[in-house]
């Protein structure tokens, strides 16, 4: 020992011995890299497997379909990075995975109920059938019911303008989506009382309410005796009534088909009246969907075809309404024909799978239409007709095709437009 220290011992400036004293370890900050995260230092990485080239190729469908391990997944693209004959293989195999998952709508088929009924009939017809002139009033509810199933507040709240032609002139009224179920509400509550059912607005508007037996005025005495405006919870009286009134016309097995609906300033046979109340659901389906921007299609075609044939059999008693009302152009027909006789008509054609061709009688409601007295031929769209006789469509911009008298014409289609009501 030469010092305190030790120094000599452990080796001195005349010690030969080489001083080994480490280095100091490079600092992360000086290397220029990131810090690691203390609070979350992440899983290691995945060391990849040391697998034969055979056995790598036979991974790569599992790896394009992601079902590879973490380990398995490393070695593949380890290897991918080295075999370019793989890495072809892989990105072709990618390619196919990529064609099976075909983007989808998550909106369901507006035929896929139908289709379903119709499969669950075939095997086994129901005891108790919907009658055939009810078949469109069941749909379009059912329909309506689906598109109204996930609406919330802010689409039962959204603005719909409910329109019609009235007195020669497009009229509208601004409502909500549940003031438009309000609505189809209370005038199909006038179907439920001529079945002998309850009415919807007997605790809402009172005997008052109910004496106002017009569709409009029916509407606005709800309307008024509602305290705070329509919202969602009207939905269910709507949709429990409308089963009700399929429920009572399939049990009475079609026989009240003849019954007399009253609409106040006239009655609908119940065939027709079914028919009207289908109508007018469909019509005001698309204005609430309008209102929401959603799509919606057109009732069945079969369905259709019912409803223009009823907008065709009401015209003549429409064009009589407008003479009496000094609205027609030919204010006094050139030969008034005699009830159940042959008169002039108008050929009125409807194209599309709902089509067909109606004779119009011009100059009397119980004349009969007829081709050899035939004046002029109006040829329309089926949807474009329904949206003309809901008033959506004025009736100069209606007719695809016209040929012959253009004053028969005109008042046909306005008659047509006269047909819509609030």
């Amino acid at each position: 020992m030469t010092g305190p220290e030790g120094f000599a011992e452990h080796g001195g400036p005349d010690d030969d011995r080489e001083l080994r004293i480490p280095p100091p370890r490079a600092s992360v900050e000086d290397s220029g890299l990131p810090l690691p995260d203390a609070a979350d230092p992440g899983e290691p990485a995945p060391v990849p497997l040391e697998l034969s080239h055979d056995v790598l190729k036979s991974l790569l469908g599992a790896w394009a379909l992601a079902a590879c391990s973490a380990a398995e997944t490393a070695a593949v693209e380890e290897h991918l990075g080295d075999c370019g004959g793989c890495a072809d293989e892989a990105r072709r195999l990618r390619e196919a995975v990529g064609l099976l998952h075909q983007p989808e709508s998550l909106d369901l088929d507006p035929a896929l109920r139908t289709r379903v009924l119709e499969s669950c009939l075939t095997r086994r017809p129901p005891r108790i059938p919907v009658p055939e002139w009810a078949a469109p009033y069941d749909a379009e509810t059912a329909r309506l019911d689906a598109l109204l199933q996930d609406f919330g507040d802010a689409e039962w709240h959204a603005p719909v303008r409910l329109r019609w032609f009235e007195a020669g002139a497009a009229t509208s009224r601004r409502t909500t989506v549940a003031g438009v179920i309000a609505h189809l509400l209370s005038v199909d509550g006038l179907v439920a009382v001529a079945l002998g059912l309850d009415d919807p607005l007997a605790e809402a508007v009172g005997d008052a309410g109910r004496a106002a037996a017009g569709p409009a005025a029916r509407t606005e005495a709800f309307w008024r005796a509602s305290h705070f405006p329509p919202t969602r919870s009207v939905r269910t009286p709507w949709r429990e009534q409308s089963h009700r009134l399929v429920r009572t016309v399939s049990f009475t097995g079609g026989g009240a088909g003849g019954l007399e609906v009253p609409y106040g300033g006239f009655g609908l046979p119940l065939r027709d009246a079914m028919l009207d109340r289908a109508f007018e659901c469909w019509v005001h389906a698309e204005d609430i969907a309008e209102a929401v921007d959603y799509p919606y299609e057109p009732p069945a075609p079969r369905h259709l075809h019912r409803m223009i044939d009823l907008a065709a059999r009401m015209l003549p008693a429409a064009l009589a309404e407008r003479r009496r009302a000094g609205l027609a152009v030919t204010a006094r027909p050139p030969r008034l024909a005699p009830a159940g006789e042959p008169g002039r008509s108008l050929r009125l054609e409807i194209e599309g799978a709902a089509g067909g061709e109606w004779l119009i009688p011009l100059d009397s409601p119980g004349a009969v239409g007829s081709a050899e007295f035939e004046v002029a031929h109006v040829a329309l769209d089926g949807v474009e007709f329904c949206r003309l006789a809901a008033g959506h469509v004025p009736p100069e911009e209606a007719a695809a095709g016209q040929v012959g008298d253009r004053e028969a014409i005109r008042d046909v289609l306005f008659a047509a437009a006269g047909l819509s009501r609030m």
